[in-house]
Formats: C-alpha cells, structure tokens, sequence
C-alpha cells in the first residue's frame, strides 16, 4: 500500500502526517513531503482549524495498524472531550487494564493530538508525552484546549 505525507507548519513545530488510501497513519515532528492527497488536506485543514481555535474535534479517517489493545486505549481516548483530561488510573478503570498498560499505550499512540493522548494525566502530575518536546508540548496543548486549570 502507498505512503504519503503532507507536512504544515503549526504552533508546536513542523507536523507531517502520514496516510494510505484508507486514512491518516501517523503523526510526526518534522518536515515532510506534501503530496496532497484527499486525505492529507483534510486532516491538514482540520489541524490548521484546530490550531487557530476554530476547530475541537477530527472527523478525518484515521487507520490504525496496531494491537487490538491499543485500538482500544486510542478510542477511549478519543472519546475525551476538548478542554477536558483524564488520568491513565481513570483509562485503567474504564478499561479494566493496569494503568502502566494504559500508559505505555498512550505512549504509543501513532496520531498524537488527533487521536489526544495530551488530555491523559497521570494521578498527580502530567505523565509523560512522545511528542516533539515532550511535557512542554503537552501543557501547550492542553492550555490551547483551555484546561491550564489543571495544571496549576
């Protein structure tokens, strides 16, 4: 199956997201190629609209090549509203998983911001984050998303 990318400038750095002909694949901090592919524009429009505070969620198609678990962990995820977090003991729960499980899966998530591991927390702190910048990154995110209370 053919891969294309299609790179845009955002508040965080330079994103690339990745996409097949069936949806959006991944999520990188870096400079790509811009094939502009259906896809690739729309999920590129939707992160633009997002960034500039016009946007809460994402309707682009999003396929994930992973375990069944992280399918799992990524909906519940997803399911978080804007501006709202959860804690990974919170997934756990849901989930009927060990929070560490949790976690590592968040950890994993290919589709950062689109599928929003930023709005998981750990029970008295942040949790960590892959993305480009790590914490700082995060805390951008969930103050763009207006829940900065929580961080305080």
């Amino acid at each position: 199956m053919s891969r294309f990318e299609q790179s845009l400038a955002s508040p965080i750095g330079p994103l690339t997201l990745l996409a097949d002909q069936i949806g959006i694949t991944g999520l990188e901090w870096r400079d790509g190629r811009k094939d502009g592919t259906p896809i690739l524009l729309q999920a590129a429009g939707q992160l633009t609209e997002y960034f500039a505070g016009k946007r809460q969620d994402f309707t682009v198609p999003i396929r994930l090549t992973c375990s069944d678990f992280q399918r799992t962990v990524c909906a519940a995820m997803s399911a978080i509203p804007f501006g709202d977090t959860r804690t990974y003991g919170d997934l756990a729960t849901q989930l009927g998983a060990p929070a560490q499980a949790i976690g590592q899966a968040c950890g994993g998530n290919p589709v950062a911001i689109l599928i929003p591991c930023h709005r998981v927390l750990g029970a008295t702190g942040l949790g960590g984050y892959s993305g480009d910048g790590g914490i700082e990154t995060k805390v951008w995110l969930l103050r763009h998303e207006g829940a900065a209370g929580l961080l305080i």
